[in-house]
């Protein structure tokens, strides 16, 4: 990988230095200061991950839900959010194990043709990722500078290079942004949930109380199965892997590798629970806000941002709603950008200036937008949409299944590779997931 993605110092040394039971007299007084730079390595790798857990795509689906049923399917919300911890912390374990990140280990791993194909698959996940969240970006112009949409794509297309330019040769400034996107996404909503003021206790039963109409009302299971699918984005896989990779090689030492799985595991849950909060804000405003006012089906970003002001009583919620429309889709443009650039390098191992590829990324991902609105207009958008989590779904199995392959593989893995419980769990939720991609695809293509 480039030097303007690589990854921070992770040696052996330090790892060790934050070991009391390796440690003498005077590396304890400075335990303090070795335990910190044992852990800042794994801080924000988590968070730019998180974000492709509360993108534009996930928005849409999360405003439908709580429009139509309510506080229902927040368990589904819940269960979502605990899979994706157990998903992306396999991929963050072959990372660190292997010191390789996916596509590297797909490339060693499978065949020349099999490495291309899911190469191939993977770079029109992330670009159909770009689109989702070029789309939420030009929308969330719209909502908050009345610019058309043409020129929101165009301006999504600019800024998402301006970001990047900060992160040449220092990944961590890029991380510190996302995090502070993050935070102002749940101030955010944070102050949309104040205006709304939702059921506290409607809210924890559709938490923690699944009802049996979650399988038995078709609309419902489409729901849920909505959300399902989109906790598993396939780039978060190649982008987590990466981000976690010693700076050369695997780290050899059991203990020490042990205890940075556990720090990166740590960084990984916490940002998790974060998009999941923000996941139950979008869902929440959605029931309290459109549910109880007789609105039970928006799915529409700017629907929702006209319809909130007008419901809660406050246009500062309006404002609030496209802010956060904006940073969700400017962070999540910046980690799919990375994603893209792992996946060139690592299945094609290109040496191409990585502003080659991040150009090319964006403008694979914007030529689809602007070409609609030309062709189409403004009302074609939100259908773009659509398509764009469809074609995201269609390429999951090639990023699930071979993380679970490979995290299996002890010849890839040695003493770390998944337990017969944990392969076996792996396995079961992976098709799980990937049947209910399926079947909501072919429901879109059918229009059911």
């Amino acid at each position: 990988m480039p030097d303007d993605l690589s990854k921070r110092d992770r040696s052996q040394d330090t790892l060790e230095s934050c070991d009391p039971d390796g440690a003498d007299s005077e590396e304890q007084e400075g335990e303090a200061k070795s335990c910190w730079e044992t852990v800042k390595p794994f801080i924000g790798a988590g968070s730019m991950v998180a974000v492709g857990y509360m993108d534009p795509g996930n928005w849409a689906t999360d405003l439908q839900a709580g429009s139509s049923y309510n506080y229902s399917i927040l368990f589904v919300v819940l269960l979502s959010s605990l899979l994706a911890m157990f998903l992306q912390s396999m991929a963050l374990r072959l990372g660190l194990v292997s010191g390789m990140d996916l596509a590297s280990a797909c490339r060693k791993k499978f065949s020349r043709y099999v490495h291309i194909l899911l190469g191939v698959s993977a770079q029109v996940a992330i670009c159909a990722t770009d689109l989702a969240e070029v789309i939420g970006s030009a929308i969330a112009f719209k909502l908050l500078f009345g610019l058309p949409l043409f020129a929101g794509v165009l301006i999504t297309g600019l800024d998402v290079l301006v970001l990047l330019a900060f992160g040449q040769n220092r990944v961590i400034i890029m991380e510190i942004i996302i995090i502070v996107m993050i935070l102002t996404m749940a101030v955010c909503f944070s102050i949309e949930l104040y205006y709304s003021k939702p059921d506290g206790v409607e809210l924890l039963k559709g938490m923690f109380v699944p009802t049996a109409d979650l399988v038995t009302d078709s609309g419902m299971l489409y729901a849920s199965i909505g959300i399902l699918g989109s906790i598993v984005m396939p780039h978060n896989f190649y982008l987590h892997s990466f981000l976690v990779c010693p700076r050369e090689g695997p780290i050899q030492t059991g203990r020490s590798l042990k205890r940075s799985l556990r720090f990166a595991t740590l960084d990984c849950n916490l940002s998790l629970i974060v998009a999941f909060l923000i996941n139950v804000c979008i869902l929440v405003l959605a029931a309290s806000a459109f549910h109880r006012a007789g609105y039970r089906d928006v799915a529409d970003l700017e629907q929702a941002s006209s319809l909130i002001g007008n419901v809660v009583g406050e246009r500062a919620a309006s404002t609030l709603f496209g802010l956060a429309l904006l940073l969700s889709g400017q962070q999540s443009t910046v980690t799919g950008t990375i994603a893209g650039q792992v996946v060139m390098e690592g299945f094609f191992d290109l040496k191409v200036h990585s502003a080659y590829i991040r150009i090319g990324t964006r403008l694979t991902a914007i030529l689809p937008a602007v070409i609609t609105i030309l062709v189409a207009g403004n009302a074609m958008i939100n259908p773009l949409l659509v398509i764009s989590q469809v074609i995201l779904s269609m390429q999951l199995p090639f990023a699930l299944i071979p993380l679970v392959i490979l995290t299996g593989d002890r010849n890839i893995m040695g003493s770390f590779v998944n337990s017969r419980l944990v392969h076996i769990a792996a396995w079961i939720i992976s098709l799980f997931i990937v049947g209910l991609n399926f079947k909501l695809v072919v429901d879109s293509i059918m229009n059911k």
